[in-house]
């Protein structure tokens, strides 16, 4: 084999995957070896580590951006690239940048001596970035896993709070069950099909329909237990029980990571998965999407009514947005694709602004730690511009025209439409209409709540700032000019819809 095509062929591929592993492995390293010196006075090295490691993320996200988009496949049909894992993997990696960012202030408010902090989250996304790449049921396995431990201890991180143990231990507990259900539903497909490599599976499925044979129930089942575990992933209902109490007891710069990054990688796995390896079998497993869709719209509308404290507020809201985004997934289209890929950008750039919104105001009050919806009373006099922008978002997130959020939702529910699916269009709407009145209910205390106390909040840090003000922005103007990011979803779509 010539070394040089090997090269620019494969090893640059996975060149961001590599990077970061190494990257890993170093700054672990270092990390020991300074915070145990005895000599140095046992220095703090939180800070410098999490600088380390956005500096990682942003390298990666250049050499993400320097691959081809040909398909490209490896390590004897293990792992593949093209333009999806391109896009995901960029994606990924600059939202926990983003993240990263933002956890400064926690880290200072909350005392975080331990610099393994962010190495979790990087080694969380390296197995993000292999469920992504994977194109072996057997592979998604793998990475599903490497992220899935990092994230047991990331909710579990505060070991003097008891919330963070309980919520580590819970999503221990549930996620090692979604991943037996996992296991158990790959094992039925290797069964039946003898393989668990994407291409094979999708050639021995083709036509199954058309061609009148009969399919064994067992390989359906197989395929709902993959799915089953997946939603459960990507907090989609009715395996949602474990995202409220487990945002609530997360440490909150943790909570922001479970609200953008898994969901990433699992939705970009979905589109993969079912519109390729499963495309033969839309019939059966797109009502079990289309299912989970209407009940994480409904059930988020109409408890999230009921909630009181602002992190359980948005893990409800989380899961509403879980279910348009299934929406688009469960057309099978490619215009349903689109609106997928579409929302999920909108959606990460909205979540990403309300959970700042949160760390930003969570240690801002001079009273004591905001939790609850009336902590906020007086913002909007005492911090205009911080109230105005998460007041934008809130729109957005309500799919009030002509913010971002409304855009994300006019493509899914006419993908929905174009489908023949109106009902569910129709419940989409619906449910839009109650999230509209919770998230206003929000405005309300910000603006119209009269003032028993006067209180004051703090000012926003710099890096709080930055995503709060390039978010803002995205969200009020992506209306002026959305062809940039149509043509390109919708190019990816044609390439993986059959």
């Amino acid at each position: 084999m010539n070394v040089t095509n090997f090269f620019y062929n494969q090893f640059q591929v996975i060149l961001s995957v590599l990077f970061i592993l190494l990257s890993v492995s170093t700054l672990l390293l270092v990390g020991v070896q300074y915070s145990t010196s005895e000599k140095d006075g046992y220095p703090v090295v939180v800070k410098p580590i999490a600088w380390m490691v956005i500096l990682v993320t942003f390298l990666a996200v250049l050499l993400v951006f320097n691959n081809s988009f040909n398909t490209t496949l490896l390590f004897n049909n293990l792992l593949i690239h093209d333009s999806l894992t391109n896009m995901v993997k960029a994606v990924l990696l600059m939202s926990t940048g983003a993240c990263l960012l933002v956890s400064f202030n926690y880290i200072r408010q909350e005392k975080v001596h331990a610099f393994e902090f962010s190495l979790l989250m990087l080694f969380s996304i390296l197995g993000s970035m292999v469920v992504v790449s994977s194109y072996d049921l057997l592979t998604m396995y793998l990475g599903i896993e490497m992220s899935s431990l990092c994230l047991y201890a990331l909710a579990a991180f505060t070991r003097k709070s008891a919330f963070s143990t309980e919520a580590g231990l819970k999503y221990f507990i549930l996620g090692a069950f979604a991943s037996g259900i996992l296991l158990f539903g790959m094992s039925l497909i290797y069964g039946l099909t003898g393989t668990t490599n994407y291409e094979d599976l999708a050639k021995i499925l083709i036509g199954v329909y058309e061609s009148g044979l009969d399919i064994p129930n067992g390989l359906v089942v197989g395929m709902v237990f993959i799915i089953s575990a997946l939603l459960f992933k990507a907090t989609a209902a009715p395996f949602h029980m474990w995202a409220p109490d487990v945002y609530e007891g997360s440490p909150t710069i943790v909570s922001t990571f479970f609200a953008v990054v898994p969901k990433i990688a699992i939705l970009g796995l979905f589109v993969r998965l079912l519109m390729y390896s499963f495309h033969d079998l839309m019939d059966s497993w797109q009502i079990v999407i289309l299912l989970s869709a209407i009940m994480s719209m409904v059930i988020a509308a109409f408890t999230a009514l009921t909630q009181r404290k602002i992190k359980r507020f948005l893990a409800y809201s989380s899961i509403g947005h879980v279910g348009y985004l299934l929406i688009g997934l469960g057309t099978g289209t490619v215009e349903g694709v689109q609106g997928l890929f579409v929302y999920t950008l909108i959606y990460v750039i909205m979540t990403l602004n309300a959970w700042t919104f949160v760390l930003s105001t969570e240690f801002g009050h001079k009273k004591g730690r905001v939790v609850y919806f009336t902590d906020l009373i007086g913002l909007g006099k005492m911090n205009p511009l911080l109230a105005i922008t998460f007041t934008c978002t809130l729109l957005s997130m309500a799919g009030i025209p002509p913010l971002a959020g409304f855009c994300a939702k006019m493509y899914v529910f006419f993908s929905a439409m174009e489908g023949g699916m109106y009902l569910v269009a129709f419940i989409g709407v619906m449910c839009s209409v109650i999230g509209a009145f919770y998230y206003l209910r929000f405005i309300k205390i910000m603006y119209f709540e009269k003032l028993t106390n006067w209180v004051s909040f703090n000012q926003v840090s710099r890096e709080g700032s930055i995503i709060l003000g390039l978010s803002f922005l995205f969200i009020i103007g992506f209306f002026l000019n959305p062809s940039l990011l149509l043509t390109f979803t919708h190019k990816i779509a044609l390439l993986l819809v059959i």
